[in-house]
């Protein structure tokens, strides 16, 4: 015997697709949202889409206070080591980074920014990031819990399929 479709269960599902398809919607706008600051960003410090994913990278890594390797921006990046060493070249020779090397393994080498690479990072993102606070500040915490969960779901939902760890 068939279940009547249109009963409080298939409504709740109903329901709770609706909200999910928006979920979904709103995670496609802020990509595109996210796309158009990226192509700002790049036109603004005059760089193609690689550099600036890769200072974004180190911008990351600085805040939770963990050193970049060269090795892990190509696996970040996924690009080849000598795609790497020929963007690090650039980044350097543009006074972006300094190669050093690891302070506990002599053999290691790590990327760092410069100083004058994270103030034009902020410089160019500042007003973005001042942005999105001031569109945040009317969510209660409880919110922006839930907000930052799905946002981390939908970010491992995506690097898992690219076959790589989440940044």
């Amino acid at each position: 015997m068939r279940e009547d479709q249109s009963g409080p269960a298939s409504s709740a599902a109903t329901e709770r697709d609706r909200v999910v398809l928006d979920v979904l919607r709103a995670v496609r706008g802020f990509g595109d949202s996210h796309d158009r600051m990226s192509g700002e960003m790049r036109h603004g410090m005059l760089m193609n889409t690689t550099d600036v994913a890769a200072l974004r990278l180190l911008i990351i890594r600085e805040e939770q206070g963990q050193l970049v390797s060269p090795h892990e921006i190509a696996s970040h990046l996924r690009i080849s080591t000598a795609s790497t060493s020929k963007l690090l070249d650039r980044l350097a020779e543009s006074g972006h980074i300094e190669r050093g090397r690891h302070p506990s393994d002599r053999r290691a080498r790590v990327v760092r920014l410069t100083p004058a690479a994270r103030m034009d990072f902020f410089r160019m993102f500042g007003p973005k990031l001042a942005a999105i606070r001031a569109a945040v500040a009317g969510f209660d915490e409880t919110e922006l819990a839930a907000a930052a969960r799905v946002m981390e779901a939908v970010s491992g939902a995506l690097d898992g399929e690219c076959g790589d760890a989440r940044s």
